[in-house]
């Protein structure tokens, strides 16, 4: 018999990759404070924040297979979270703009007493952008709820020359390394 399983992330972009998936899940969005903390390494930082998401849910529904994530961008040991303003996407863009930077996806899956977090890197170089390029992008509205000032699945992708590791880790989820974690936790599709 199939276990539930519960995605703790408000996430449109995490929700709409477990759907590919033809699984049956529910969402249960977790209300943590998502602040970073600085003695962390940016890979240790991901992961602490998607185990944070997923116990917070996952003390209410212990028999639930329960995945937390989140996403960082990191640039010259910079961590760039969803821009604060339009001001701090149009700097995180020129800071980005011609550049090589780490995509980082934090995963926790918690089922009972099992555990499982791990992290994704991947590595997102940038076309050089002209000023109005950034703005433009700025000013749709975009890059306000996204790591790093950008979405890859949207028009944050014609600011893309090239990666180098997993798309659905930039888009939120690497959807492949949790489809296999979860069934070595025992889900069953």
């Amino acid at each position: 018999m199939t276990k539930h399983l519960i995605l703790a992330s408000g996430s449109p972009r995490r929700k709409e990759l477990l759907e590919h998936l033809q699984l049956d899940f529910t969402v249960i969005v977790s209300d943590i404070d998502e602040a970073f903390d600085s003695t962390l390494t940016p890979s240790a930082t991901v992961m602490s924040l998607a185990f944070q998401k997923a116990s917070h849910v996952a003390k209410s529904y212990r028999e639930s297979y329960v995945i937390g994530a989140d996403t960082i961008v990191v640039y010259r040991d910079q961590l760039l979270g969803k821009p604060k303003s339009e001001e701090e996407a149009i700097s995180m863009l020129t800071m980005l703009s011609g550049e090589t930077h780490e995509v980082l996806t934090g995963v926790s899956i918690l089922h009972g007493d099992q555990k499982c977090t791990f992290a994704e890197r991947t590595n997102v170089t940038f076309w050089s952008l002209t000023k109005k390029e950034i703005y433009d992008y700025v000013k749709t509205g975009e890059p306000m709820d996204k790591a790093g000032a950008y979405g890859i699945q949207g028009l944050g992708s014609l600011l893309v020359k090239e990666i180098q590791g997993d798309y659905f880790s930039v888009v939120g989820l690497p959807i492949a390394r949790t489809m296999r974690e979860l069934r070595h936790l025992g889900l069953s599709k």
